[in-house]
């Protein structure tokens, strides 16, 4: 139980990391929570207009949530934990990413953080909901309807795909986390007011991806 719960602790630490503000601040660019949307996300970074930050922090976001199931279940065997666990902590570092104790509390949407931990607890589940997300962005140029319509689809694929019940319910967590936090961009979307992929940002911070 000990050290279940020390795993649990640190996956959450470390999704805490929010690198949109500390890739933003080592390329010396204003913090993401000044502009566009507000959100410390990959998406409001490319409103900066710098590419490379956005990547890099699209990547580092996503590593964390592989690293968290990947470490949690390399270690499972030897501290004596099952699969549970190893979900918990991947839902763990998607919930460090949205309530950060590092910056407040105050995070991202967490779409790349879980797509890490769908990866990390079913490469096939994390392609099948990448693909899903790639679609939609590329069809309709809304990140947060992306993000909305793969955060539906998610649970779905990992039941059918992996079939690990406990998983399953680390995943619909995430899922209607996802919905809520993209609350604000749902009225946008029914309103016709969401921004779109590339779209320049503004200083007065909106609600946003």
């Amino acid at each position: 139980m000990f050290w279940s719960v020390c795993v649990v602790v640190l996956a959450y630490l470390l999704g805490s990391l929010s690198f949109a503000v500390i890739v933003s601040k080592a390329m010396h660019l204003d913090d993401p929570r000044s502009y566009g949307s507000g959100n410390p996300g990959a998406t409001n970074v490319l409103r900066s207009g710098n590419k490379r930050a956005a990547v890099f922090t699209l990547l580092l976001d996503a590593v964390k949530g592989v690293v968290a199931v990947l470490v949690a279940r390399l270690l499972a065997d030897r501290l004596g934990y099952g699969d549970g666990v190893v979900a918990l902590a991947g839902l763990a570092s998607f919930l460090g990413h949205l309530y950060p104790v590092f910056f407040r509390f105050q995070g991202g949407k967490g779409v790349a953080t879980a797509a890490g931990v769908l990866l990390a607890l079913s490469p096939w589940v994390g392609l099948a909901s990448l693909g899903t997300w790639l679609v939609v962005a590329i069809a309709t140029r809304y990140s947060s309807l992306a993000a909305l319509v793969t955060a539906l689809l998610a649970p779905v694929y990992l039941f059918f795909l992996h079939g690990d019940p406990q998983g399953v319910i680390a995943v619909a967590v995430m899922s209607v986390l996802l919905v809520w936090r993209h609350r604000a961009n749902i009225s946008k979307l029914l309103n016709g007011t969401e921004s779109k992929l590339g779209s320049k940002a503004n200083k007065p911070a909106e609600s946003g991806q």
